[in-house]
């Protein structure tokens, strides 16, 4: 069994950083989706690509992984730098604002 520890990225709909802080612990699936020839929907017979496990702290995640003889990937999350803007939202209908205001 292989599974993947990582930080889960936001989501891509809001600016909030909701559950972004806990790491996960996601089992890698052991065979590919198939398609059903019936309805067509994508299935699959491993049961472990439903679990998704959430951890407090990375170090939790893999003192789990290791005590139950789990073998992991740990992927690193890549953290984007905040957008700050001196004067804030307000600074673009300031009345002393230098450059032009376009949309």
């Amino acid at each position: 069994m292989m599974g993947r520890i990582y930080l889960p990225a936001r989501s891509a709909m809001t600016s909030g950083e909701r559950n972004t802080r806990r790491w996960v612990l996601e089992f890698v699936p052991r065979e590919p989706r198939r398609i059903d020839p019936l309805m067509g929907w994508t299935s699959s017979s491993d049961m472990n690509s439903q679990v998704r496990l959430r951890f407090a702290s990375r170090e939790a995640a893999i003192e789990y992984a290791e005590r139950q003889g789990i073998r992991y990937i740990i992927e690193e999350p890549k953290r984007r730098a905040h957008n700050i803007r001196p004067r804030g939202y307000g600074g673009n209908y300031a009345h002393d604002r230098r450059d032009t205001w376009t949309h």
